[in-house]
């Protein structure tokens, strides 16, 4: 035992492990690139509002409407449906390329997608080249006489996407309405009755809209509503008098002031009046 005193200590040396926690997994990651996809889209979904038109933001309301069918075309089957489908007309109108009906109307029938897209490209095409003639035949008035020349001065014509708008205004050496009436001066008379002989070439609907100057003072009672009105109101009686018919007329509307053509409001070239042809959708 004497010869085991000077020996060294054995140590014995114990190591703690300490264990790490389990893992976790990637759900983190997956709910992470879901929260980026959301705000990609919702930044997607601002920069739409802000870059397209109405109608553009029709056109994709209109893509994503569930709605609107994605197979056009009805079942055909000859089960307890009978052939037909959600697609076919009675549920999507005049969509599918089956008829609902034994005997369907002539209004009534399914046209199929391109017989839809032709007819309505088809009178898209007649409706534009019939504002073109009246446009054409308008503008030749101008060469035909004197007179006729005096009165094209006072006549403007453009196409918007309403339809053909022909602006009869007044000028200085010549007004279209007695004073600050709606009584009609002779030169107004003889440009309706171009109007009337031109716009028969088309069977398009025609709008009349009446426009008037501004007064340069402030009025207890502002007359330009009632005057605008009146005088598109005498507009479409010169015209129906010299055979328009009733029903081609679509609306007469006053303006008032409010849409002035010149950087002055109180210019006498904003008396004017706009006959529209409209197009066959208006």
């Amino acid at each position: 035992m004497a010869g085991q005193s000077n020996a060294a200590p054995v140590i014995i040396k114990r190591k703690k492990v300490i264990q790490a926690a389990g893992h976790h997994g990637g759900a983190w990651k997956v709910a992470y690139a879901d929260f980026v996809t959301a705000m990609m889209a919702f930044f997607m979904l601002m920069w739409l509002l802000n870059a397209t038109t109405e109608k553009q933001r029709k056109g994709i309301a209109d893509y994503f409407n569930p709605t609107i069918p994605v197979n056009r075309i009805s079942g055909g089957g000859d089960g307890a449906f009978g052939g037909d489908s959600v697609f076919t007309e009675q549920s999507l109108a005049q969509s599918g390329t089956g008829a609902t009906s034994t005997q369907p109307t002539e209004d009534n029938q399914a046209r199929g997608d391109v017989g839809a897209a032709n007819e309505d490209g088809a009178a898209d095409a007649a409706s534009e080249q019939a504002m073109k003639e009246v446009e054409m035949a308008l503008t030749a008035r101008g060469g035909e006489s004197m007179t006729m020349e005096r009165l094209m001065r006072h006549v403007t014509t453009r196409v918007t996407d309403e339809g053909l708008v022909v602006e009869v205004f007044d000028l200085e050496e010549a007004a279209l309405f007695n004073g600050e009436s709606a009584e009609p001066t002779q030169v107004l008379k003889d440009i309706a009755a171009m109007l009337t002989e031109v716009f028969s070439l088309s069977t398009n609907a025609v709008a009349v809209n009446g426009h008037v100057h501004s007064y340069p003072i402030t009025l207890v009672s502002d007359p330009t509503w009632e005057l605008s009105a009146s005088r598109a109101q005498s507009m479409r009686a010169l015209m129906q008098g010299m055979g328009m018919p009733n029903k081609k007329i679509a609306r007469v509307t006053g303006h008032a002031d409010h849409k002035p053509v010149t950087a002055d409001p109180t210019a006498i070239r904003n008396n004017r009046l706009e006959i529209i042809l409209l197009r066959k959708d208006r």
